[in-house]
């Protein structure tokens, strides 16, 4: 630690990058920084969530490398992240290339799809996520415009000059101004311009409709269906057509979802989902997975990227030297707000399918137990606490079997010999009056107990377990971070980290336990609090006892119906006038 403290002391405030490194020497995270000396220093000074604090924890040495600027900065992180792969770093796993539509800047121009954008004065449009629509579009503009068709050049013609789709510069003088036109008008209806070709197509259908040249009629009709199967089938549409990329994120159990749409002249056409367990902060994370998605894909951007609120457009916008904005008001702030919405939706669906998927679950089960060195743990038994500030303390137990939970095995405990708010304390009761029971009652045991807190709570449970009870099962405690998500195992005696996969089945079963108890816990405290204030509220009031209360609950239902109650309702229930005008003013002062 002394050298990374030394290094710390003599870190430069310039931009850069750093590269930290655990005991092997292998890097574990690349990082970007406007000023290396502050970035740096601040993991390891103050306190960090449990994520954060898994990283640092393993740092034993870092590195650093200083540029002229921070897009100079942003450029290099992206190079280090795909030359190490550093495990905390967000990556674009999904590295796949869309494919485009190009117009070939030869002497006798082609069409083509390609998933490499070059510099070489081309003509491309797109891209197009679907890539059976670019092929659809494509196949479309070659009936359309009879550009060159054959790769190489043959010796004679071919079936598409009989067909009319090519105009065989193999064998005729092709005039270069043809060329040029038929590139214009190739651009105008990628660029937006098919509605006008529609309508052509469609006078020229009427017109051999009329003629009786119903073959011809036809096979216009089938371009205009194309047409607008193709180049039409859009959900949302701006009255201007510029090209615009749109994303959004969510998170949830520590991953995260993205959501991105691309919107082409004016429309949009196509929607892409990806989602990935992340390590640091939400919105640095996410810059660096929109960085990743605009390397090497500097030609043909669209004109005006999207971004949400908390996002930092600034830097991106100068590396890419398009409109970068994160929009406030209007349809633009719609559009975002519709992809952050999806991507909500999108992990939502992600972590329901997980939890119905029976075999993973089973055999989360069963790794769970292995990575703890212990028996499968068929019957899983999860205890929370609640209270606030020492007030209406309660604890909830709950059970999962074989990874699913089991609520006819639910308990709630209200906390009977702890005063204040003794998290330590409560825990011991409870697991003493739970398992006392267990033995009396000759109940089955579980095979695994999970506490929802740190290592104080696990020490409690252990005491209690084996000190008072005699009983030597395993406890297991998950700790949270500071936004409240499941961020660490923590077993053993004492107890200490246990290294889990984010993107593994068993972590999102500890997650669904800590949830679902978490849940249960809070639900009871609330359903607690909320009878102790009613019935204070009444017990203010002179000649309300416990029976007229519980009368007033029977009849009334609530103090909302009581407040709005006649003097004469309270009549029926043998209850004075004086005393019911009490009630009524009393309820009404809240």
């Amino acid at each position: 630690m002394s050298t990374i403290k030394d290094k710390l002391a003599v870190l430069p405030d310039k931009p850069g990058c750093y590269l930290m490194k655990n005991s092997n020497g292998e890097v574990i995270y690349v990082g970007k920084a406007k000023v290396l000396k502050n970035r740096v220093r601040s993991y390891f000074t103050g306190s960090h969530d449990g994520k954060t604090q898994m990283l640092v924890s393993e740092i034993a040495d870092f590195e650093y490398i200083v540029v002229a600027s921070a897009v100079e900065a942003l450029l290099l992180e992206i190079n280090l992240i795909k030359q190490y792969n550093p495990r905390y770093n967000v990556m674009l796993k999904d590295d796949k290339t869309y494919p485009y539509i190009k117009i070939t800047n030869e002497t006798h121009p082609r069409l083509e799809i390609t998933r490499k954008v070059l510099k070489d004065k081309a003509k491309y449009f797109g891209p197009y996520p679907n890539a059976g629509a670019a092929a659809e579009v494509k196949k479309l503009l070659d009936r359309l415009y009879p550009l060159r068709k054959c790769k190489n050049i043959p010796k004679q013609v071919c079936l598409y000059y009989h067909l009319g789709q090519c105009l065989a510069p193999c064998e005729y003088e092709v005039d270069q101004a043809e060329n040029q036109r038929l590139v214009e008008e190739i651009a105008h209806f990628l660029d937006g311009g098919h509605a006008a070709m529609k309508a052509e197509l469609t006078e020229k259908m009427m017109q051999a409709a009329e003629s009786m040249e119903f073959e011809r009629a036809k096979e216009l009709r089938d371009l205009i269906r194309n047409i607008e199967a193709v180049m039409e089938k859009q959900k949302i549409t701006f009255t201007d057509t510029i090209d615009r990329d749109i994303f959004g994120f969510a998170v949830e159990k520590g991953w995260m979802c993205i959501q991105v749409f691309y919107m082409r002249q004016g429309k949009m056409i196509e929607r892409q989902t990806t989602s990935f367990p992340y390590y640091g902060d939400e919105t640095e994370d996410f810059m660096s997975f929109v960085t990743q998605f605009y390397y090497d894909k500097q030609q043909a951007l669209p004109k005006e990227i999207l971004l949400p609120q908390q996002s930092d457009p600034e830097l991106l916008e100068q590396w890419l030297g398009v409109k970068v904005v994160t929009p406030k008001r209007g349809k633009k702030v719609e559009l975002v707000d519709m992809a952050c919405e999806n991507a909500k939706i999108a992990i939502q669906e992600k972590f329901a399918l997980m939890s119905k998927d029976d075999a993973r679950t089973i055999q989360a089960v069963h790794n769970l137990g292995h990575i703890l060195g212990i028996n499968t743990p068929h019957r899983i038994e999860a205890f929370d606490n609640s209270n606030i500030q020492g007030v209406e303390p309660v604890s909830a137990m709950i059970v999962f079997t074989d990874g699913r939970p089991d609520k006819k095995e639910y308990r709630k405990f209200k906390i009977q010999t702890v005063v204040g708010p003794d998290d330590y304390g409560s825990m011991r009761e409870v697991i003493r009056r739970r398992y006392t029971r267990v033995l009396r009652e000759n109940q089955p045991l579980p095979d695994l107990i999970v506490i929802d807190g740190g290592k104080g709570q696990i020490g409690a449970a252990m005491d209690v377990l084996e000190n008072e009870l005699g009983l030597y099962i395993p406890v297991c405690g998950l700790a949270k971070d500071d936004k409240h998500r499941t961020a660490q195992l923590l077993f053993g005696d004492p107890p200490e980290p246990v290294e889990m996969k984010r993107d593994s089945y068993e972590f999102y079963l500890l997650q669904r336990i800590q949830d679902e108890v978490h849940r249960f816990a809070i639900t009871f405290h609330r359903q607690s609090r909320t009878k102790t204030m009613l019935s204070s509220q009444l017990d203010e009031i002179p000649g309300i006892g416990e029976k007229r209360r519980k009368l007033l609950f029977q009849h009334f239902g609530s103090l909302g119906r009581m407040k709005e109650a006649t003097v004469e309702e309270y009549r029926q229930l043998g209850i004075g006038d004086k005393l019911a005008k009490q009630i009524i003013a009393h309820l009404r002062k809240l």
